[in-house]
C-alpha cells in the first residue's frame, strides 16, 4: 500500500512581513485578538506565530494585551503561490493556515531569554482562495489548549489576482472525501504497545494526468460504548495541533442519515441490526475530510475513468508507530520506507452514481475484504490508467504472504465496513433543468391554442337579464298579495289614489325590510355582464361627459328590456318545458365501465365520445387508459397527449405520456416526460417509482436505484397521512380527481356505502384496517392499473415479489389476479386469488374478484356465493357496483325475483344506470308488479333510449296494462289486434 508523505518544508516560500506583496502571494493579515484575557486574566504580552503547509511564515511582534482583553496585531505574513510548486492548489485545498497564539512572560533576573507559552491555536481554511473569495476580517475561532474557554482572531486574506482562472473555476470542481470510521473490526484490534497508526487511502486524479492520494492517518481505536453522535464535525488532518477543537473544520459536519438512503452496501432492511450492533462496538474513527481541486483535465479523465471502473479501492492497513533502532542510523533517512504494514484490506467505492446528472455526493457503507493484488488489479483493469496507492510508496508488506492473507482475512470473518463520503461541489454531469424539460415537452406536444370567444353571449347576457327582472317582479307582486290581497277578477278598476296609496306602503316595506336591496343586488351582476357583452365596455371612461352619456344610453337600454320582459312575463304564456333527463359525465364514465366490464367496446366507445367535455383533462386520461385495454396504443399516446396539451404541468399526464412512449419504444422522449415529473412534483412516490422501472429497462441500474431510493424517502411521510385518515374511518371516493393522493384516478366510480343488507347469514368482520399500499411498487401498481399499463404493472409487481423477504402479501397475489382476468389468463388468476385468501380471507376485494372470475367462467353458483359474501361485508369492496349486476343477473337467472330486485335497488341508489334500472325492471315485470316495472324500465330508457331489452320489456309491460285499462273503442282494438297477427307478438285473444 502507498503512504504518501505530507509535503515537506520549503523555507523559500516564507516571506516576512516586511517582503513586498509579489504575484501570486497568498497575504494572512491578522488584525487583531479578541477576549484573551479569558485565557488567563493576568495576560499581559502576546504574539501570533503563523505557519502553512508545515513552513513557518511568521511571527508578529510582542503586542501588549488591554484590558478588555484586545490585543492589536497587525501582522501580515505571506507565501508564494505556485500551480507547479510546493504551495500548489493542492496543498491549499487540503491543508489550512495554523494561527498559534503565545504568551510571552516576563523574564526573571536570572533569566537571559523570554520564555512563551502557547496560549491556544485556531486554523484558517484557504480554501476560498481557489473560489475567487478573497477573505475579509473573518473573525475565527482560536480554541485554548487547557482551557474550556476560547478567544477569537480577526484575520484577513488576500491574493492580487485570483488563483484559478473563470475556465478553471467553471469548467474544474471541488471534491471533498470524508473517511467517517471502520464498523466492526476484527477482534484482534486491541490497545497493544507499540502504539498502531490506522490508515486508509483513495486516489483520484487533481491536475490532468497527475494522481493526488487523499490519504488518512491516525484513526483512533474505540472500544465498547456509545455510537458516535450526530451531527460531529469533520475534522482536518492534521499532526502538529495540540488544542483539540482548533483540529474541528468550520461549518463542516457528519449529518448522518437514514440507511436506506445510503449509496453503498448493508442498506438493506435486513442489514439494520447489524448496523446498530456495529456502531456502538469496537470501532475506527478517522471522522477527517481531504479536499482537492480537480481542474478541467482532471474532471475529464475523473468521468471517463467512473464510467470504465465504476467501483475504487479504498486500502486501509495498520502500521506499528515504532521508531527506528538507535544504532542502526544507516536505515534512519529511509525508516518510513522500511516500515511494514499489516492488515492490509481494500472497500470497493461504487463511483458510477457520480455520473447519473445531478448528482453531487455519494455517502455509505463499503465492506472491506483482503487485499489481494489479483482481486484488486481486475477490478480496476477496465479503469487503463487507474492506479493503486500501493504503485508509488515504499512501504513494504509482511515479507511472507500466508500470515498477511490470514489477518487481512479477518476483515471478512469481522463483516468489516468503512463509512465514506465523497462530495463534489458541481455535478459531472449536470441536471436537466425544468425549464429545460419543459421546453421541451412542449416542443413534442404544442399547448393547445386559446379557444375563439364564444358567440352570442351578448344574447345570454340580455336573456339573463330578462330572466331577472321576471324573477324581481313575480316576488314584488307576491309582497303585494301580503299586504293588500288579491282583487277578484270582477271588481272592477282601483281608483288613482287607492293605487297611490298601495305604491307607497309597498315601497316602504321593501324599503325598511332590505328587499329593495337585495333586488337591487341581484340586479347588478345582470347589468355588469349587458355592459361587458352587449357594449364591450371594461376599461374606465376619459372624462365625466363620456361617462354621462354612456349611463343615459344605458339607462334607456334597461328600461326598454326591462318593458319586454315584463311584458312577456304577463301576456305571453309560455308552455312549460318538457323535462329533460341530464346525463352528467360521471354517468357516461360509469356507463362506459359497464360496457367495458361486458365486453362490449363498440358501446364503450360511444359512451366516451359523448362526455360533454372533451376539453377536460379527466376524459382525455380516461379514453387514454380505454384505448390502452383494447391495445390500441397510438390512440392512446394521442388521448394522453391531448391531455398534456390541455395543463403541460399535469403530473399523470407525464407519466402515462412516458409509458406510452416506451410502449412505442421512444425512449428519449419517455425520459424526457419522467424526468420532467420528477422536477414537477418531486414528491410523488409513483413519479419516482416508474423513473426507476424506465431506467432499468434501460439498464441503468444506478440510476434506477437512486430513483427507487428517492420514492422510498418520499413515501415515509405520505404513509403517515394516510394512516391517520384511515384511522379517522374515511374511506376517500374514487371520483374525486385531486391530484394530492398517488393512487387517485378518474377511472374508477366507486358506488356509495349501503344502509342495508339484504341478505340473510352472520355478516362477516372487516380485516382490520385496510392500510393503502405499504411499499413503492404497490403504489405504482395501483396507479397503472388505473390506466391499464400491464407492462409496468408486471414489472413493478417483479420487483414487489424480490423485496419480499416474508413472501408475497396479499396486496401482490391480488393486483396479480387482476391483471390476469384481464388478460383471460383464468388458471393463474384463480391460483392467485386462493393464495390471497390463504393470506387475507376477510378481504372483500378478493371475494368479488373471485366472484368475477367464476362468473366470467360460467359457474354462476360459485359466483354467486362470492358476491353474496362480498355484500354481507361492513365494507365496501373496491367495485361494488359490478357485483350489484352480476349478482342480480344471476337471480334473475335462478328466478329469485325479490333478492334480485332489492339488489338492483341497491345498486340504483348508489350509481344508477340503464342497466340497474333495467334489472329494476326486470324483476318488477316478473313480480308482475307492472306500475313500477313500467316506472323502473322508463327511468332506464332516459337514461339509454337505444337499449333493445329496454324498449323490449317496455313492449310487454303495455301490452300487459292495456286490457285493465278498459279501451272502450272497438275499431281501435280491432286494429291492434289485427297489428298484433300481422307482426307476430302480442296477445291478440284480450
Amino acid at each position: 500500500m502507498e503512504v504518501p508523505k505530507e509535503s515537506s518544508p520549503h523555507d523559500t516560500s516564507a516571506h516576512s512581513e516586511s517582503q513586498p506583496l509579489q504575484s501570486n502571494v497568498v497575504q494572512i493579515t491578522v488584525v487583531k485578538g479578541q477576549d484573551l484575557k479569558s485565557l488567563k486574566s493576568d495576560t499581559s504580552m502576546t504574539m501570533v506565530h503563523v505557519e502553512f503547509n508545515g513552513v513557518i511564515l511568521g511571527d508578529s511582534s510582542k503586542t501588549e494585551v488591554t484590558p478588555n482583553g484586545v490585543a492589536n496585531y497587525n501582522f501580515t505574513a505571506s507565501f508564494e503561490y505556485s500551480p507547479d510548486g510546493p504551495n500548489s492548489w493542492v496543498d491549499i485545498a487540503q491543508k489550512p493556515a495554523l494561527l498559534t497564539v503565545i504568551e510571552v512572560l516576563q523574564k526573571d533576573k536570572k533569566q537571559k531569554e523570554e520564555k512563551t507559552v502557547p496560549l491556544g491555536q485556531a486554523v484558517l481554511d484557504l480554501l476560498p482562495l481557489l473560489q475567487a473569495e478573497n477573505s475579509n476580517c473573518p473573525v475565527i475561532s482560536c480554541f485554548l489548549n487547557h482551557f474550556p474557554l476560547q478567544c477569537s482572531l480577526e484575520v484577513s486574506v488576500c491574493t492580487k489576482k485570483p488563483l484559478l482562472s473563470a475556465s478553471q473555476l467553471s469548467d474544474g470542481s471541488f471534491m471533498s472525501v470524508t473517511l467517517e470510521a471502520a464498523y466492526s473490526v476484527p477482534e484482534a484490534f486491541v490497545p497493544t504497545e507499540p502504539p498502531q497508526n490506522y490508515m486508509a487511502c483513495l486516489q483520484v486524479p487533481a491536475v490532468g494526468k497527475k494522481e493526488v492520494p487523499l490519504l488518512f492517518m491516525n484513526g483512533i481505536l474505540k472500544l465498547h460504548g456509545d455510537k458516535e453522535p450526530l451531527p460531529r464535525p469533520k475534522k482536518w488532518s492534521l499532526a502538529n495541533v495540540t488544542a483539540p477543537g482548533a483540529l474541528n473544520i468550520p461549518n463542516s459536519f457528519i449529518l448522518g442519515g437514514p440507511y436506506e438512503d445510503e449509496d453503498g452496501e448493508l442498506n438493506k432492511a435486513e442489514d439494520r441490526e447489524f448496523r446498530i450492533q456495529a456502531e456502538s462496538t469496537k470501532r475506527i474513527v478517522w471522522d477527517t475530510e481531504r479536499r482537492c481541486y480537480l481542474d478541467p483535465a482532471a474532471v475529464l479523465i475523473l468521468k471517463k475513468r467512473i464510467a470504465e471502473c465504476q467501483y475504487w479501492p479504498v486500502e486501509v492497513c495498520r502500521m506499528p508507530l515504532t521508531p527506528s533502532s538507535k544504532g542502526k542510523t544507516s536505515k534512519a533517512d529511509k525508516g518510513d520506507e522500511d516500515k511494514q504494514i499489516f492488515f492490509h484490506g481494500v472497500a470497493y467505492v461504487n463511483m458510477m452514481p457520480l455520473l447519473c446528472p445531478g448528482v453531487k455526493r455519494i455517502r455509505g457503507a463499503f465492506r472491506v475484504f483482503a487485499y489481494q493484488d489479483s482481486e484488486v488489479l481486475e477490478k480496476v483493469r477496465a479503469g487503463g490508467t487507474a492506479r493503486l496507492c500501493a504503485t508509488s510508496v515504499k512501504l513494504q508488506p509482511l515479507s511472507k504472504e500466508a500470515p498477511q492473507c490470514l489477518s487481512s482475512q479477518q476483515y471478512v470473518e469481522a463483516g468489516t465496513f468503512l463509512m465514506m463520503e465523497i462530495k463534489l461541489d458541481k455535478a459531472l454531469v449536470p441536471k436537466r433543468q425544468q425549464e429545460e424539460l419543459t421546453k421541451r415537452v412542449k416542443e413534442m406536444i404544442p399547448p393547445r391554442p386559446l379557444l375563439p370567444p364564444r358567440p352570442g353571449g351578448a344574447k345570454k347576457a340580455v336573456e339573463d337579464y330578462h330572466n331577472h327582472v321576471a324573477n324581481i317582479a313575480v316576488a314584488i307582486l307576491s309582497e303585494y298579495h301580503e299586504l293588500f290581497g288579491k282583487q277578484p277578477p270582477n271588481q272592477g278598476a282601483t281608483d288613482h289614489q287607492t293605487l297611490e296609496e298601495q305604491r307607497r306602503q309597498l315601497n316602504f316595506e321593501l324599503n325598511s325590510s332590505g328587499k329593495y336591496f337585495a333586488f337591487k343586488e341581484q340586479l347588478k351582476y345582470a347589468v355588469v355582464k349587458i355592459v361587458r357583452e352587449k357594449y364591450l365596455r371594461t376599461t374606465a371612461f376619459e372624462t365625466q361627459e363620456q361617462f354621462q352619456a354612456f349611463l343615459s344610453e344605458l339607462y334607456v337600454y334597461l328600461v326598454d328590456q326591462m318593458h319586454v320582459a315584463l311584458n312577456q312575463l304577463m301576456y305571453e304564456e309560455t308552455a312549460s318545458p318538457v323535462p329533460r333527463i341530464h346525463v352528467t359525465n360521471e354517468q357516461l364514465w360509469l356507463f362506459a365501465r359497464e360496457a367495458e366490464i361486458n365486453k362490449d367496446y363498440k358501446l364503450a366507445s360511444l359512451y366516451h365520445q359523448q362526455v360533454k367535455e372533451p376539453l377536460s383533462l379527466p376524459y382525455w386520461l380516461d379514453y387514454g387508459a380505454f384505448c390502452l385495454l383494447l391495445e390500441d396504443t397510438l390512440k392512446a399516446q394521442e388521448c394522453f397527449r391531448e391531455a398534456l396539451s390541455l395543463d403541460p404541468r399535469h403530473v399523470r399526464s407525464l407519466l402515462l405520456c412516458g409509458i406510452v412512449a416506451v410502449m412505442l419504444q421512444h425512449y428519449e422522449e419517455a425520459e424526457i416526460f419522467f424526468e420532467d415529473a420528477c422536477c414537477l412534483e418531486p414528491s410523488s412516490v409513483v413519479a419516482w417509482t416508474l423513473s426507476g422501472l424506465f431506467y432499468e429497462l434501460q439498464n441503468n441500474n444506478t440510476q434506477a436505484g437512486m430513483a427507487f431510493r428517492e420514492a422510498k424517502k418520499r413515501l415515509q411521510p405520505q404513509q403517515a397521512r394516510e394512516r391517520s385518515i384511515s384511522g379517522k374511518g374515511k374511506k376517500t371516493s374514487a371520483t374525486s380527481v385531486g391530484s394530492s393522493s398517488e393512487g387517485n384516478s378518474y377511472r374508477t366510480v366507486r358506488p356509495k356505502r349501503r344502509n342495508n343488507i339484504y341478505f340473510s347469514g352472520p355478516s362477516h368482520p372487516i380485516s382490520g384496517d385496510r392500510q393503502p399500499p405499504c411499499t413503492i411498487f404497490m403504489k405504482a401498481v395501483e396507479f397503472l392499473m388505473k390506466f391499464n399499463a400491464i407492462q409496468f404493472v408486471r414489472m413493478a409487481l417483479a420487483h414487489e415479489l424480490l423485496i419480499q423477504q416474508e413472501g408475497p402479501s396479499s396486496a401482490y397475489y391480488l393486483a396479480l389476479a387482476r391483471t390476469c382476468l384481464l388478460k383471460g389468463e383464468f388458471s393463474k388468476c384463480d391460483d392467485c386469488l386462493w393464495n390471497t385468501i390463504r393470506i387475507d380471507f376477510l378481504n372483500p376485494d378478493v371475494w368479488a374478484l373471485k366472484g368475477h372470475l367464476c362468473y366470467l367462467r360460467r359457474d354462476f353458483q360459485e359466483a354467486k356465493e362470492c358476491y353474496e359474501r362480498t355484500v354481507r361485508f361492513v365494507e365496501d369492496a373496491e367495485d361494488m357496483h359490478f357485483v350489484y349486476l352480476r349478482l342480480g343477473s344471476i337471480y334473475l337467472e335462478n328466478k329469485e325475483f325479490g333478492k334480485a330486485k332489492q339488489i338492483y335497488l341497491e345498486a340504483c341508489k348508489s350509481s344508477a344506470s340503464c342497466l340497474t334500472w333495467l334489472g329494476v325492471g326486470i324483476a318488477c315485470y316478473r313480480l308482475e308488479e307492472l306500475v313500477e316495472a313500467e316506472d323502473a324500465l322508463s327511468e332506464a330508457n332516459a337514461l339509454n333510449n337505444s337499449n333493445a331489452q329496454v324498449w323490449a320489456y317496455l313492449a310487454l309491460v303495455c301490452l300487459q296494462v292495456s286490457c285493465p285499462l278498459g279501451l272502450a273503442d272497438p275499431a281501435l282494438l280491432q286494429e291492434l289486434h289485427a297489428t298484433q297477427q300481422r307482426l307476430g307478438f302480442g296477445d291478440p285473444s284480450f
